[in-house]
């Protein structure tokens, strides 16, 4: 390990460093009229990227972007929870964007997604297919006309289909 390009050690670290993120960004961000869709913190070929997917009703502008950059950026350096070299990007989640919170999951009842999961339901760990029914600690969704209850504590990562979801 180089240590201009240092790892900051083992899964566990990284989901600490973005909920540590998400907890100290979160408020500011909120003042500012947006929510974080995702953080994502990983390795790249340039290095270490620190991700922060921020959305708002009407949709983000590369304005929004910028400023939302800057505020995070002058947390992330008082805070200190980063001790290594990374790289801050701020951007819209997409249109196929991530869901991760019940809040997410329930503004997209009907549409259709996508769901991994952490254990498989017999050999199956992907599912697509619209989502039926969001409750507190699960989400409903049909697959090929087969429910299937997928708690939240079991999904790996879940996305929005956005043009699977459009009528033709």
């Amino acid at each position: 390990m180089k240590k201009s390009d240092p790892a900051p050690g083992g899964e566990e670290k990284v989901d600490r460093i973005v909920r540590q993120v998400w907890d100290l960004t979160e408020p500011v961000i909120r003042a500012e009229g947006m929510e974080i869709i995702e953080i994502e913190y990983r390795r790249e070929s340039p290095g270490w990227v620190l991700r922060v997917f921020v959305d708002q009703e009407g949709g983000v502008s590369v304005d929004d972007c910028a400023k939302v950059s800057r505020v995070v950026g002058d947390l992330l350096d008082v805070a200190d929870i980063i001790h290594y070299p990374y790289h801050l990007e701020v951007s819209s989640p997409g249109l196929n964007r991530p869901l991760r919170k019940r809040e997410q999951f329930a503004k997209v009842v009907g549409k259709v997604i996508e769901v991994k999961t952490l254990v498989p339901f017999g050999t199956r760990r992907n599912f697509k297919g619209i989502l039926k029914e969001v409750g507190v600690e699960r989400i409903r969704m049909d697959c090929d006309n087969q429910l299937f209850e997928i708690p939240f504590s079991n999904m790996d990562r879940a996305r929005l289909r956005y043009f699977d979801s459009q009528e033709d």
